[in-house]
C-alpha cells in the first residue's frame, strides 16, 4: 500500500512510515482486537455465571418450599456462592485479567503505535479502504459525510473527491 491518503487525514500514514512499519503496527492492532474479544467473552462468562448462581438459588428456595429441605440444602451448600476457580468469583478472574494481561496488553500497543505512527489508529485499514473502494460510487464515500454521519462536523473528514 502507498498511504494516498492526505496527509491531514487522521488515519494517513505519518511522514517515514514505511509499508513494513504500517503492516506491522496494524498486525499488533490485530492482536489486540483479539483479545478484546477474548475480554468481551470473559465479561460474558462473568455475566453468565452470575445468573447461573441466582439462578441455583432461586431453584434451591424452590426446592425447600416444595418440601425438599435436604436437596435445597444441598444445592445451597454445594453450588450456590461457589467459587469458579480457587479462591474467585468471576468478577476477580476478570480483574486479574483486566490488570495482568489486558491493560499491559493495550498499554503497549499504544505506545508502539506512538512510536511509530503518531499515535493513529488504523493505518493499514484505512490504506486498505482507500484501495478497495470504488471512488464515486455510493456507499464507497472515502469518508462520511452529510448531517448526522460520524466525522461529519470533523474538518478533518473530506467528501469523495473521486480519487
Amino acid at each position: 500500500m502507498d498511504g494516498s491518503l492526505p496527509p491531514d487525514d487522521p488515519w494517513a500514514r505519518p511522514p517515514g512510515a514505511d509499508d513494513a512499519t504500517v503492516e506491522a503496527t496494524g498486525k499488533l492492532s490485530e492482536a489486540l482486537e483479539w483479545v478484546e474479544r477474548a475480554r468481551g467473552h470473559l465479561y460474558e462468562f462473568h455475566q453468565l455465571m452470575g445468573r447461573a448462581d441466582l439462578t441455583f438459588g432461586e431453584a434451591a428456595d424452590m426446592l425447600a418450599a416444595a418440601g425438599h429441605g435436604p436437596l435445597a440444602d444441598r444445592v445451597g451448600a454445594e453450588v450456590v456462592g461457589r467459587n469458579v476457580l480457587h479462591g474467585r468469583w468471576t468478577f476477580q478472574v476478570v480483574e486479574e485479567f483486566d490488570d495482568c494481561y489486558y491493560r499491559p496488553a493495550a498499554a503497549v500497543e499504544a505506545d508502539v503505535r506512538d512510536a511509530l505512527v503518531a499515535g493513529r489508529r488504523h493505518v493499514y485499514e484505512a490504506e486498505l479502504k482507500e484501495a478497495r473502494r470504488t471512488a464515486g460510487r455510493p456507499h464507497h464515500e472515502c469518508r462520511p459525510t452529510g448531517e448526522g454521519a460520524a466525522g461529519a462536523t470533523d474538518p478533518s473528514a473530506r467528501p469523495d473527491d473521486g480519487a
